[in-house]
């Protein structure tokens, strides 16, 4: 019996990054013989035992063959006679094909080191195209790793572009595809994500929604979008605020904001709550099980898109209302969040008689002022039932009104 470290371990240290989770692949080994070591077997389809001390992952080396369709239409082979470098070979890519015995000896088969100094996300063989979460898989590590320099072999790429072709993507599931986008969302660089998808054609087929990253009528109508609008920009901006803000939550509802500009044609300046374009991200989120965390700032941001970007122009009773719409006395943060996305919001980037580059540090200083209203006070002068929301609603609509009458000037300059 054998052990080796595989993986992302060996790949991480060859790339002096940290090294998060150490898996083992056990060779010339029975199920038995690790139990009989106090292994204690996890795998369901193959073989997973954690080692009774470091509880790290050890795997029996396998085999796989194509069976069916999808990720999941494999037939294992486990037996002991099983090598390592037939365990390798299922392996998705060079760099995660690397082996690392106890001495610390490379056995690198598919010369994975070699393309980890040539920067190269490449294929270990043809079997690739069986596995459909390659796709995303391929994406995702061309998020995460673009930063040290490395892109995609052209001739996985083509492999790719064969895997969408004979519709296999079919088969994921919705949680699946959302574990891998949600990782790539928590990469420096989570726009080359949607740029490779974009690239083998993927993208329309998993988020049919984000559109306007490849539909040629986008703006169409509009010239002055049409032409500093387009999908290089837009994965561009991405790419911009996820060098400021790392929320998982933030970067999606950056993406979701074209879905309202789309949306232009209306009488914007009288949008309180866009409630079509949040219904298209709320299905989204329910297609692939999005969860509130993320899903929440996104329908915010969608549905409030037009009225934060005109705020300085609303009313402050509607500005009020929209702090009670988003919940923001139980939930501040959501002010900060919504802030900061309304100062990256494409609209912003525009001046005319609506847009402000500073709308979310006019919608932070318009929070800080009312959110001091106590209900403490009301309730000392004996209001009780509705009248109590009325007279808090009538205080900060006040209040709010006697700030911006003294600072009328300053913000007219926004």
């Amino acid at each position: 019996m054998k052990i080796y470290l595989v993986g992302g371990a060996v790949r991480d240290s060859l790339l002096n990054l940290p090294v998060k989770d150490k898996d083992w692949v056990v060779v010339g080994a029975t199920e038995k013989m690790l139990l009989e070591k106090n292994f204690q077997q996890v795998g369901k389809d193959f073989p997973v035992f954690l080692h009774p001390e470091t509880h790290e992952e050890y795997a029996l080396a396998r085999k796989e063959r194509k069976a069916g369709r999808g990720y999941t239409g494999f037939d294992t082979d486990c037996n002991s006679n099983v090598t390592l470098e037939e365990d390798l070979v299922r392996r998705d890519l060079t760099i995660n094909a690397i082996a690392q015995d106890e001495y610390g000896n490379y056995i690198d088969p598919f010369q994975g080191k070699k393309d980890i100094e040539c920067r190269l996300i490449r294929h270990v063989s043809e079997s690739f195209i069986e596995d459909p979460l390659r796709v995303l898989r391929v994406a995702r590590f061309a998020a995460s790793l673009v930063h040290l320099g490395f892109k995609v072999a052209k001739e996985t790429m083509l492999l790719m572009c064969i895997i969408v072709k004979k519709k296999e993507l079919l088969y994921l599931t919705s949680n699946r595809i959302w574990n891998e986008t949600e990782k790539a969302f928590k990469t420096s660089n989570p726009h080359v994500y949607f740029q490779v998808l974009y690239t083998c054609n993927a993208l329309n087929f998993f988020f049919p929604e984000l559109y306007f990253l490849y539909e040629k009528n986008f703006f169409l109508n509009y010239s002055f979008f049409k032409k500093l609008c387009n999908k290089n920009m837009i994965l561009m901006g991405l790419a911009k605020i996820s060098l400021y803000n790392k929320d998982i939550d933030v970067r999606f509802a950056y993406l979701c904001q074209f879905l309202s500009v789309n949306q232009i044609n209306k009488n914007y300046s009288k949008i309180f709550f866009d409630s079509y374009s949040a219904s298209i991200i709320k299905n989204l989120c329910k297609r692939f099980n999005i969860p509130s965390c993320v899903r929440d700032i996104a329908v915010l941001h969608t549905g409030f898109y037009f009225f934060l970007n005109t705020i300085y122009h609303q009313s402050s009773k509607n500005i009020i209302n929209l702090f009670s719409k988003v919940d923001a006395w139980r939930k501040p943060e959501r002010i900060k969040k919504l802030a900061f996305l309304s100062n990256f919001n494409f609209l912003s980037q525009y001046k005319s008689e609506f847009y402000h580059v500073k709308s979310g540090c006019f919608l932070k200083k318009c929070f800080y002022i009312v959110k001091s209203v106590s209900i403490k006070l009301i309730l000392k002068k004996g209001f009780k039932g509705y009248a109590i929301k009325n007279e808090l609603m009538r205080l900060r609509i006040e209040k709010l009104e006697l700030w911006r009458l003294k600072n009328i000037q300053y913000y007219s300059y926004l």
